[in-house]
């Protein structure tokens, strides 16, 4: 299986442009604290970098993603396609159950990095991107 890449939705929507929020839906990032599981595509980073200033993402492990579906995952009982085999519907499917791709998250225990939620992560912030550091942020939200 391909490597995912979960995206976690920070701040809100104030004064954005139409094609960021529709890059949002897109992503399914609808909510502050919003977490979605995303495939490792170019498109996908290409979307990630257009919203960077609104979100934080990186490599989710399988550990992680484990404590995610269990405490926060939502049974999918929509359907997987229509019925042309087209359009495939996002879930994930773990254990031979379906589960919606996105999470509603708290927010973090400790709150956010030092330098809060309009700072990129390298510089000490929130934003951006965080490579496996992603999965600590996550066992804190849960």
């Amino acid at each position: 299986m391909s490597s995912q890449i979960a995206a976690i939705r920070i701040r809100g929507l104030h004064d954005t442009d139409y094609n960021s929020k529709r890059t949002f839906e897109s992503l399914r990032l609808l909510r502050k604290n919003a977490c979605v599981l995303l495939e490792d595509t170019p498109s996908i980073r290409g979307q990630l970098m257009k919203v960077k200033d609104f979100i934080t993402w990186g490599m989710i492990d399988e550990g992680t993603k484990k404590i995610l579906v269990e405490k926060r995952g939502k049974e999918y009982l929509g359907r997987i396609s229509d019925r042309k085999e087209i359009v495939r519907y996002p879930h994930l499917k773990i254990g031979g159950k379906n589960y919606n791709a996105y999470f509603n998250l708290n927010p973090p225990k400790g709150g956010f990095e030092r330098k809060g939620v309009k700072v990129s992560f390298n510089a000490g912030g929130a934003l951006g991107d965080r490579k496996d550091k992603i999965n600590e942020l996550i066992r804190k939200m849960v």
